[in-house]
């Protein structure tokens, strides 16, 4: 699979969509809020809830939620990142959480560390989302402005006194 290509083909539904820039860059960028998250199975069930409460589009934000699967490889790296950033700043004095040891992994498996690392790891993919969701509602909402434009003055003004045929 070709990430360029993937990414095009995906970038041309948004751009189909018929809604203002402001409901599809809102959908998008609480699809890319929400795909940072480690709610795996909750991700699309609370972008399609934030995007109807918000008014926002719900085609954009399944979208978006879906193009951030594509960091799936990566995600363990990201999680990890911003499990560092939720234990630093919810521990008083700041500090980064010790290493890893491959002896700890397996500790990682039980239910009791879900409760230990599930708030640091929920809070800093709340901290760190957040910017990458803004930045993705002015680019979203710039691009298809953009294409709206565009659009409208590719099309001719469809002349007013043509005859109605029954």
């Amino acid at each position: 699979m070709d990430p360029r290509r993937w990414f095009h083909e995906h970038s041309l539904k948004l751009l189909a969509i018929r809604d203002t820039p402001e409901a599809i860059a809102g959908g998008v960028a609480i699809g890319i809020f929400f795909g940072f998250t480690p709610l795996i199975g909750l991700k699309t069930a609370l972008t399609i809830l934030f995007a109807w409460l918000t008014r926002c589009n719900i085609l954009a934000a399944v979208i978006a939620s879906a193009a951030h699967d594509i960091l799936w490889p990566f995600m363990p790296v990201i999680f990890r990142a911003e499990y560092d950033v939720g234990f630093w700043l919810l521990s008083q004095p700041h500090h980064l959480p010790p290493r890893l040891s491959k002896s700890q992994l397996h500790s990682w498996l039980s239910w009791t560390t879900l409760f230990t690392v599930g708030k640091p790891l929920l809070f800093g993919s709340l901290v760190c989302s957040a910017p990458f969701a803004v930045i993705s509602y002015m680019f979203t909402k710039r691009l298809v402005a953009r294409h709206q434009r565009k659009k409208r003055a590719r099309v001719p003004p469809a002349s007013g006194n043509q005859d109605l045929v029954a």
